[in-house]
């Protein structure tokens, strides 16, 4: 067994298992353990021993809270910038290692999954929700944007929820991250000792998996899916906050409970957002997680980042002081620039083969 502050590699038998140890920080993430896991991944895939990957948290509720806000904090107060960029930038190659993994990759999530937790999970070859399930990218409340490749698969989910979610942070649970092919599969978390045994024994995963598999019912998007279509595909923020304003319908009371709760995030950041869900759609992952690098480099010395991040951890979740703090004085061109201007430093991926 190795380990990694927070962080524990097994190989037992056929399987490799990784557990999130980091109960006191939710099991969030720092740029030491996405380099350890991308090292353990890249070490496991040419491995014929191993069948496949299980990861699992010691956390009773949460999977995994996303990246290390409170180390962000300090590095950010100090003015490390580069060490800033070192975190994202072994964040977003662990994704693209994660994504180039060909063995049965089976998180086993029980709890919540939030921002890079999502990254280090969703672009295996499975996703396995239990009953207490969550998901949410909630980073343009701390004056950021939704990373770790939610360029790519947020704006490729049907009805514009994609943009819904990055724009509210909304935690969805199993049944709607399964509707939305998010997960894989639902299954009673009492049964992951199961996959687990199957994983060590070398047995054939996804048949297994589909036996263990239970319907989670509708889910509480089904409903909503008709007004979050009509409104979040308009063509900006600002006549997506006219239309959830003017909702005066049977769903009016989600229209304005929504705006609300986007009027807590920062302006820029969701005007960001909004950017990333139209031209994610036309990017690869390598191209979407080179242009979440190129858009970290500057958004992370910008006031909203490290006022967002201060404010959570600080000031224990007090109200942000954006700048700007009205959505119309948010310069359009100034948000094109961030997408379209390189960097000095720019994110330079690995081309993996799968498998390798």
């Amino acid at each position: 067994m190795s380990e990694a502050l927070g962080i524990r590699f097994e190989e037992i038998d056929r399987a490799g298992i990784i557990t999130l140890d980091r109960p006191d920080r939710l099991n969030a993430l720092t740029k030491e353990m996405f380099e350890a896991l991308s090292a353990q991944y890249a070490a496991w895939s040419p491995a014929a021993h191993i069948y496949g990957v299980v990861m699992q948290s010691t956390h009773p509720k949460v999977f995994c809270s996303g990246g290390d806000l409170k180390v962000l904090q300090k590095w950010g107060e100090q003015g490390a910038l580069d060490e800033i960029r070192d975190f994202y930038r072994a964040a977003y190659q662990h994704v693209w290692r994660l994504e180039k993994f060909f063995r049965p990759n089976l998180p086993l999530i029980d709890g919540l999954c939030l921002g890079g937790g999502v990254g280090t999970t969703l672009f295996g070859t499975h996703c396995i929700a239990g009953e207490n399930y969550g998901l949410a990218m909630p980073q343009v409340g701390i004056g950021f944007l939704p990373d770790a490749g939610g360029t790519f698969f947020l704006s490729r989910l049907p009805h514009n929820m994609g943009l819904y979610l990055a724009l509210t942070g909304k935690i969805i649970g199993r049944a709607d991250a399964y509707r939305l092919r998010l997960v894989s599969h639902c299954i009673p978390a009492a049964h992951f000792h199961v996959i687990v045994d199957a994983a060590k024994d070398n047995h054939p995963i996804d048949k297994l998996l589909d036996g263990l598999h239970r319907d989670p019912g509708e889910g509480e998007l089904a409903r909503l899916t008709p007004i979050i279509n009509r409104i979040f595909g308009a063509d900006s923020v600002e006549e997506i906050f006219d239309l959830l304003d003017a909702e005066d319908g049977p769903q009016a009371e989600f229209a304005h409970q929504t705006a609300a709760e986007m009027r807590k995030k920062s302006p820029t950041s969701l005007k960001i957002a909004f950017q990333q869900m139209r031209r994610g759609k036309n990017l690869n992952l390598y191209d979407a997680l080179r242009l979440e690098y190129r858009l970290t480099q500057k958004v992370i010395a910008s006031h909203d980042y490290l006022e967002g991040v201060n404010a959570r951890i600080v000031g224990k979740g007090r109200d942000s002081d954006w700048e700007p703090a009205d959505l119309s004085k948010v310069d359009d061109e100034a948000i094109n620039r961030l997408f379209d201007v390189q960097e000095e430093h720019e994110l330079y991926l690995e081309e993996l083969t799968p498998g390798l």
